[in-house]
């Protein structure tokens, strides 16, 4: 696919771009390579092919939840200035 010039300046002003006029020549056959592929991607039937959450199928390894530390917020509720239900109570700072 061969862009014109006017296509790759419209593109380089939809990003906020600014590209010199010698540099166009390069962007177009980069940007042509670019959709060269997206074509040649698109071609591939996928309808049999389920989506990944990972592109590796690795199993997650996953440890036992075990409690290593007693549950001391009383403590850190004694020292704080203001607590009410087991909750921080702090200053409102958005109006």
């Amino acid at each position: 696919m061969l862009l014109e010039k006017e296509q790759i300046q419209n593109i380089a002003w939809l990003a906020r771009l600014t590209i010199e006029d010698r540099a166009i020549a390069g962007y177009a056959k980069d940007l042509a390579d670019i959709l060269a592929l997206v074509e040649q991607m698109q071609a591939v039937d996928t309808t049999a092919i389920e989506p990944l959450a990972h592109p590796l199928e690795i199993d997650t390894q996953l440890r036992p939840d075990d409690v290593k530390e007693e549950d001391q917020r009383d403590s850190f509720q004694k020292i704080a200035p203001l607590t009410e239900d087991g909750y921080y109570i702090v200053p409102k700072f958005v109006e």
